[in-house]
């Protein structure tokens, strides 16, 4: 039989997320991507730093695409669209992205899905296993800059990893920032909206989750943060975007996701090489080291990359196998004579 391709959309996830319960979904991505971070250090694989080209240059629109090779099995490719416009000018998420597994021995198209709810919960997965890492164990109150889709996936993940009192939001929109309430409920979260000093004055974890423009930050000053705060930065994802001030990462312990894509386009393109810290990876395979820091300002220079894109299609593809759901179709145009591209 002629290998076909499993095709995942929007309605399978959905249904993936109910039959699974999103709060179970949320924990085993978190666990699995812990996982598979520690495998790379110990395993020394590579994960090539994304690529791609501008476009809508008004708009800075990119188009990227993220490659992970699991030698001898697969390789997950996610093509990415960032366009900050979507929202307000056409009713569509930010991020429009679309994952792609291939089979290593043949390059076999095995599978295609949705990419963007799994990249919004990778991003969110990957501030929690962070948080953990790197936060003090006690903290209680989460600061989130910027209440766009991101912030509802980084505190539903790192509602998982703490046990949260306090939820402080701030958006430049305040519509945003009041809705973000509402859209955030299944929480069940005491979430209210603040001022940025308000929330640098109360906040033990924040999340930075701005579109920021190229040139236009930092997001907050940084003049009133209490002296054990935790950053989750994920919003600096273009070359000079950036969302901390670099007086801050200087005093902090900086731990890249991706240590050479970062340098190029993430909160680190404000530092010299030593006054980074080691990666995450490297991190979480000898935890006790980060234990010494979870008293004072650590950052998770989170720019994303395509070995979390791999571990979430990873549960997708499982779950989708438990749960009967998927659709089976011919992509490729295989003939019976593999040497006779015309017969059908």
């Amino acid at each position: 039989m002629r290998p076909e391709t499993l095709l995942l959309t929007q309605d399978d996830l959905n249904e993936i997320l109910d039959a699974h319960g999103r709060h179970a979904f949320m924990d085993l991505v978190i666990e699995r991507l812990h996982e598979a971070l520690v495998l790379a250090h110990h395993s020394r694989t590579a994960t090539p730093s994304r690529a791609g080209v501008r476009r809508c240059p008004q708009e800075t629109g990119v188009l990227e695409w993220m490659p992970h090779h699991e030698s001898g099995r697969c390789l997950t490719v996610k093509t990415v669209g960032y366009t900050p416009t979507n929202p307000s000018a056409r009713g569509l998420p930010t991020i429009l992205a679309t994952l792609t597994r291939f089979d290593d021995e043949t390059g076999h198209l095995v599978a295609v899905c949705d990419g963007v709810l799994p990249t919004a919960i990778r991003t969110g997965a990957a501030s929690a296993v962070a948080s953990r890492l790197l936060a003090h164990p006690d903290s209680a109150t989460l600061g989130l800059i910027g209440a766009g889709a991101q912030a509802i996936t980084q505190l539903h993940a790192v509602s998982r990893a703490f046990r949260l009192r306090d939820v402080l939001v701030h958006d430049i929109d305040p519509a945003r920032g009041t809705s973000l309430a509402e859209r955030a409920a299944f929480l069940g979260l005491d979430i209210r909206v603040a001022t940025v000093r308000q929330i640098e004055e109360s906040a033990d974890i924040i999340c930075t989750a701005t579109s920021v423009g190229v040139g236009a930050g930092p997001a907050l000053d940084g003049t009133h943060l209490r002296p054990h705060v935790h950053f989750n930065a994920i919003g600096a994802d273009l070359p000079g975007k950036t969302e901390l001030p670099v007086e801050v990462l200087r005093s902090a312990l900086v731990v890249p996701d991706h240590l050479e894509q970062a340098r190029r386009e993430g909160e680190c393109q404000q530092l010299k090489p030593a006054e980074i810290g080691p990666d995450l990876p490297t991190l979480l395979a000898s935890p006790a080291e980060a234990v010494a820091h979870q008293g004072r300002w650590t950052v998770f220079d989170s720019t994303g990359y395509a070995l979390e894109d791999h571990a979430i299609l990873d549960v997708l593809l499982e779950l989708a196998e438990k749960y009967g759901l998927g659709q089976r179709v011919r992509v490729e145009h295989l003939p019976a004579d593999a040497l006779n591209p015309y017969e059908g």
